[in-house]
């Protein structure tokens, strides 16, 4: 991955397009304002005599879904229609997913067809595995509405549904034609929404950047704002960072697991939480990049300054950092918590593999965690200083 300084994209821009390059798979990123209502402008291929289906939540299909219900209808599609799911995390399930697919063959999909996911990770996940398994897979496109979808869920072609024994347990690797991250959308988002994805965008600095960890303690509250600036920028560089990993390692066999810093610890907080709304995937994601660099720190590996940095930041964003700051508390055990993760898809031949870094921006696997180590850093965190 190449360093920030490299490549600063001008905060004057208005618009911006990140390649993703996966030979025959490849596509762009879009990323700027006012994308929604020429959306296909964006889309590869033409609209026109094709079904078209967008499939977004009750919270999305107002403000953002009918522009781009209306904008496809521009395009004299054969037909065009739109289903709204309820919102959150329980939305992505087997039921669900079945939904969505008879919804598509009720109105006759077919191989030309094309899905826009217009929403949040949830609708982008569910509406990339049902284009990758109806009539054996269709295109679709992501058109990520929230800061969480557009700096990373969006990206890369990962799909799924969460099932009761762990998140994202079903899926596949289906590639989107085009992505669109039109960053007027987030406007509307409530700032909790905002802080989720903001989280993201810290993981890729702790991954393999410092000097983007650094730019984002001074500019971090803007891009939370959001200032259409820094927002942008963030989401660019976020998106660059995955688009190199995800080109190197599209089906996840070595390096882009780095992109998981954090996950092991978060996914298995959601799965105590049953998905109940009471944590979101971006708030699990910074307690377990913090879980994370504690167990590094236990590993010998880095200095208690870089965990407050973590920690001093995320809080001052407004971000969760300890295990008990969850509400209502999580009814579970450290042991229970272990539980989760040994279920989770980073389980390799029996062993449990974490994210760990030598310090802020040196970030690497390892499959050497001690039990005890675990389960001491989650009590701590469940109880408190």
């Amino acid at each position: 991955m190449s360093n920030t300084n490299q490549a600063e994209p001008s905060p004057e821009a208005d618009r911006r397009t990140v390649r993703i390059n996966l030979g025959e798979r490849s596509y762009d990123i879009h990323i700027g304002q006012n994308l929604l209502r020429q959306i296909t402008d964006f889309v590869p291929v033409s609209l026109e005599k094709r079904s078209v289906f967008v499939l977004t939540d009750e919270n999305v299909s107002i403000p953002h879904a009918g522009q781009v219900y209306e904008a496809v209808k521009a395009g004299k599609p054969h037909s065009v229609q739109l289903l709204a799911l309820p919102p959150g995390e329980a939305t992505k399930s087997m039921a669900s997913l079945e939904q969505v697919i008879a919804w598509m063959l009720d109105h006759g999909v077919n191989r030309d067809s094309v899905l826009f996911a217009v929403g949040g990770g949830v609708i982008g996940d569910l509406a990339g595995f049902a284009a990758a398994t109806v009539m054996r897979g269709i295109d679709f496109v992501q058109v990520p509405t929230t800061l969480l979808a557009q700096v990373d869920s969006s990206v890369g072609g990962k799909t799924g549904i969460n099932m009761p024994q762990g998140k994202n347990l079903v899926g596949v690797f289906h590639q989107p034609i085009s992505v669109v991250c039109d960053i007027d959308t987030l406007a509307t988002l409530p700032r909790r929404e905002i802080l989720a994805g903001y989280a993201e965008i810290v993981k890729y600095g702790l991954i393999d950047d410092p000097s983007f960890f650094q730019w984002l303690e001074k500019e971090g509250q803007d891009v939370c704002a959001p200032k259409p600036g820094p927002a942008m920028k963030a989401i660019e560089i976020s998106c660059r960072k995955k688009a190199e990993i995800v080109a190197a390692d599209e089906k996840e066999k070595g390096m882009r697991a780095l992109l998981n810093l954090g996950h092991t610890f978060g996914h298995a907080l959601e799965g105590a939480a049953g998905y109940d709304g009471r944590l979101l995937h971006g708030e699990a994601v910074a307690i377990g990049m913090v879980l994370a660099m504690r167990l590094s720190h236990r590993m010998g590996l880095c200095e208690e300054k870089d965990i407050s940095r973590v920690v001093e930041h995320l809080a001052a964003i407004g971000l969760p950092t300890e295990i008990n700051m969850i509400f209502p508390p999580l009814e579970t055990t450290p042991e229970e918590l272990l539980g989760f993760m040994r279920h989770d898809k980073k389980v390799s031949m029996g062993r449990m593999i974490f994210i760990i870094a030598n310090g802020i921006g040196k970030a690497h696997a390892t499959h050497d965690a001690e039990q005890s180590d675990i389960l001491e850093i989650l009590k701590h965190s469940m109880d408190g200083p």
